[in-house]
């Protein structure tokens, strides 16, 4: 692509780096901010740059958060003692537009794929054995997307998770396999939490 421009050669590079964005994408993202009011693009801009610096990690779900604890670990009404874990915040978001689900969340960061150089140590697993050890948990669902690398994580999980004394559920089957969890419309998901499913009895399907 020959640009007129240096510096709208950089900023369609920067934009194509996003993922889902080709390069011609990127160039009419660039072309609409350049047509922008020079207000609204330092908004945009400044809206980013204190994202990055500001964002936080919950310290106790690892969900994005403005603050040390976020909303929904904080929040009274919440149910402590069921977690559902998940591999990123955009499960979180999916499985909190169902309105189906009152418990917290663990937040791993990802999904075991050796293919990919992640194992256990790259996600937030300890954290989570550290939290059924010292709070007062009862159940524990597994909520990640139907994929080899969502089975493994699982499985990996429930060996580490067994010997305590919590029940250990899996959402149910309702996802085609393959499917991301994020992509899944808001009844199905719903449904899939509200029916959930021993982990062991899972294993038999």
């Amino acid at each position: 692509m020959n640009f007129s421009s240096k510096l709208l050669e950089n900023a369609v590079a920067e934009f194509a780096k996003l993922p889902g964005v080709g390069q011609k994408t990127a160039l009419r993202l660039v072309l609409h901010l350049l047509n922008q009011d020079r207000d609204d693009v330092h908004k945009f801009s400044a809206a980013m740059t204190t994202l990055r610096n500001e964002i936080q990690f919950c310290k106790i779900c690892h969900n994005i958060s403005d603050q040390h604890v976020c909303e929904i670990c904080s929040a009274p009404k919440r149910d402590q003692s069921l977690i559902c874990v998940v591999e990123d915040t955009r499960d979180v978001m999916a499985i909190e537009n169902t309105s189906q689900y009152n418990g917290v969340y663990h937040v791993l960061g990802g999904l075991i794929s050796p293919m990919d150089g992640i194992g256990p140590s790259d996600l937030q697993v300890d954290t989570l054995v550290e939290r059924l050890a010292t709070a007062e948990v009862k159940e524990v669902i597994f909520a990640l997307s139907a994929t080899m690398e969502g089975d493994t994580t699982i499985f990996y999980l429930h060996k580490k998770l067994k010997h305590f004394n919590i029940s250990i559920s899996t959402i149910a089957r309702g996802i085609a396999f393959g499917g991301e969890l994020e992509y899944v419309d808001e009844i199905t998901l719903g449904r899939s939490i509200a029916t959930r499913v021993p982990y062991e009895n899972s294993l038999s399907r």
